[in-house]
């Protein structure tokens, strides 16, 4: 067979015709490569540019120092201090678990820490860093330096921390600041204030800190830091300082305060003070109280359990959110709705067989004396708490013209202090019953002894102790209402201005003034001979106007008596006590709530003697009688015998 001879003409051409496409291949790629070049030197030189920027210049904030709450004095109820933090970037670490394990060679790390460290960084997805020890001392943050470059990721910081320095002492009041959390990124973004919190990791969780957040917060600063190609810090290019907080300064004195927590000894309960021409809060007390520094870094589990199970509730803010009934310091009030709708005009009175019944009806509504009190006019009834007077005063005013009357005086609606609506929760508005009310709440129909009892400050009636001395308040003000405030001032701290909360008048009752001298005077007879407060007036060295209440915990059927000691201490009636002196010129007006204390007169108005005490004479509780007072269970009462008449109200 004959060799086939290769066509070199075709293989020529067949090359030529793949080197051809491959260079056009190769053209059009650098043809487009060409495009795109342009593209970005000449279209996206701006962005990119940026970009580059970005990655050579960190923005880094400065976190402000938080506005210092300060007493009417001057004394320190809520600061700041410095103290070194060690933290861990979780991003930069390869192994979390084995860079803990390492620094726990190095410094203690409780597991506490991992604890706290595990629930921070599970709610602080959006910070750098994260601490896992703080408050370092200058042994342990120089025992880490040293081996720093075996740690990556992890870091000493110098971070600002709250501080209260008086302890459990107005911490209802001052309040405390806590962890970011994402519900207050919630709330911030829906604000407009996150950027303001960007290096922000506490923020006011309760009381003052977290009403006047957005004063005591200030304004976050920035620098501009040229960072190499490892993240370290080269030079600070620009910088925009932070603004401090505004310092905010109490109407409240922490003296005066110290008096009125320590005459409660161990009892539960509550007590405010006001000033009646301004509505400025002198003190502000919940017992038993807690200390708000546990609560700056995280609480731990075991503090947490210890104050959310106990039975004494000492986080519950009681001023603000207890509710009772007010019974007989309901009383003055009822008897100015009598005087004022014409149903007991002087010399009107009664005689009283020591019970009421409606007509018709054997149902006897007792009075607290079985034998009567004899002749009774509207003076005397408030003088000695007369329960028959004013069950027969309800009846004839009626339940809705005592209800729109008593309103006025603050009763049935919240008060506008600068505390509402702090920690998710609001004022409570307490409760003043109708007939819309209970058809509404439980389907029935409202019934004339409903009415009868309301007189007495009993039934579905019911007032926080806030409430109780702002109407207080109101009436030693002859029925001007001033809203009542914490804050008197707040202080700018870059020019030293302060700026004053001025007085506000929230209501103003056109008042017969003969009608409210009737009222103030039968005060004023309870806190002298014969009254259900003499002893609380005795040597007082100026005028006390006051009224004694005891309200029912537990029902007493018809036939029965009522036996303090014999039922459970939590079973027994609560002890109420108001008051405003000097009589003839109030210039401070108080309510008194002690949580099954008894009765008022005895358990109740020693504590505002003290309170009043100190305020308008700077008295001092004297030391033996404070050692008494421990000694009877840390009740206050006087250890005078106490009248009769004083143990019932």
């Amino acid at each position: 067979m004959g060799a086939e001879l290769k066509n070199h003409l075709r293989e020529q051409y067949h090359f030529k015709l793949r080197l051809g496409f491959a260079g056009l291949v190769v053209f059009s790629l650098f043809t487009v490569l060409a495009f795109r070049f342009s593209y970005l030197q000449l279209n996206q030189y701006n962005h990119y540019q940026t970009l580059a920027e970005n990655n050579r210049i960190s923005l880094v904030p400065i976190i402000p120092n938080r506005g210092l709450i300060l007493d009417k004095n001057g004394v320190v109820l809520a600061h700041n201090f410095f103290a070194y933090t060690l933290e861990i970037t979780p991003t930069k670490v390869d192994n979390l678990e084995d860079t803990i394990t390492e620094l726990g060679k190095l410094v203690e790390i409780s597991a506490l820490d991992r604890k706290r460290f595990k629930k921070f960084r599970e709610q602080s997805h959006n910070f750098e860093s994260i601490p896992i020890r703080t408050h370092l001392n200058e042994i342990e943050a120089a025992k880490f330096a040293v081996n720093h470059y075996r740690l990556p990721g992890v870091e000493i910081k110098s971070r600002l921390f709250r501080h209260y320095p008086l302890g459990k002492l107005g911490s209802h009041m001052v309040g405390y600041i806590g962890r970011i959390n994402d519900k207050d990124l919630e709330n911030l973004d829906k604000s407009g204030d996150l950027s303001n919190y960007k290096g922000s990791d506490h923020i006011g969780k309760s009381g003052l800190e977290q009403f006047y957040e957005k004063h005591l917060h200030g304004t976050t600063g920035f620098q501009q830091v040229e960072i190499d190609a490892d993240g370290h810090a080269v030079r600070v290019l620009s910088s925009n300082a932070p603004i401090p907080g505004n310092n905010i300064i109490l109407s409240a004195d922490s003296k005066l305060q110290e008096i009125a927590e320590t005459a409660f000894g161990e009892h539960r309960g509550a007590l405010v003070a006001i000033n009646p021409k301004t509505g400025e809060v002198l003190s502000y007390v919940s017992q038993p109280t807690f200390d708000p520094n546990l609560f700056v870094d995280g609480i731990d589990s075991e503090n947490w359990k210890l104050l959310n199970d106990s039975l004494d509730k000492p986080l519950i803010n009681r001023p603000l959110r207890g509710v009772y009934p007010p019974g007989s310091t309901f009383k003055p009030f009822v008897a100015l709705a009598g005087l004022e709708a014409g149903k007991r005009t002087p010399p009107y009175s009664i005689q009283d067989p020591g019970f009421y019944t409606l007509p018709g009806s054997s149902h006897r509504y007792r009075d607290w004396k079985p034998s009567g009190h004899g002749s009774v006019d509207i003076q005397k009834a408030i003088t000695v708490s007369c329960d028959t007077f004013f069950y027969g005063l309800a009846m004839e005013l009626g339940i809705d013209n005592l209800t729109s009357f008593v309103r006025h005086f603050g009763f049935g609606r919240k008060s506008g202090i600068d505390l509402d609506n702090v920690n998710g929760k609001s004022e409570n508005g307490g409760l003043l019953p109708t007939p819309e009310w209970k058809q509404r709440r439980f389907k029935q129909p409202w019934y004339p002894g409903e009415t009868v009892i309301v007189g007495i400050g009993q039934g579905y009636t019911l007032v926080t102790p806030l409430q109780l001395a702002q109407a207080t308040a109101i009436l030693a003000n002859n029925g001007v209402a001033m809203r009542p405030h914490l804050v008197n001032q707040i202080q700018d701290v870059k020019s030293g201005k302060s700026q004053l909360i001025a007085p506000f008048i929230q209501d103003k009752l056109d008042l017969n003034p003969n009608n409210i001298d009737i009222v103030k005077h039968g005060m004023m007879d309870v806190t002298l001979p014969g009254g259900t407060a003499a002893s609380v007036g005795a040597n007082a060295g100026y005028a006390i106007a006051a009224k004694t209440g005891t309200a029912q915990v537990i029902g007493i059927k018809q036939n029965e008596k009522y036996n303090e000691h014999g039922i459970n201490e939590r079973h027994r009636d609560h002890a109420l006590f108001i008051a405003y002196a000097p009589a003839e010129d109030p210039k401070i007006a108080l309510a008194v709530i002690v949580e099954n204390g008894g009765h008022g007169g005895s358990v109740g108005g020693p504590i505002a003697r003290k309170v009043m005490d100190y305020y308008l004479l700077g008295k001092l509780p004297a030391t033996e009688a404070v050692k008494e007072d421990k000694k009877l269970n840390g009740n206050p009462a006087a250890t005078t015998p106490i009248p009769e008449e004083e143990l019932h109200d």
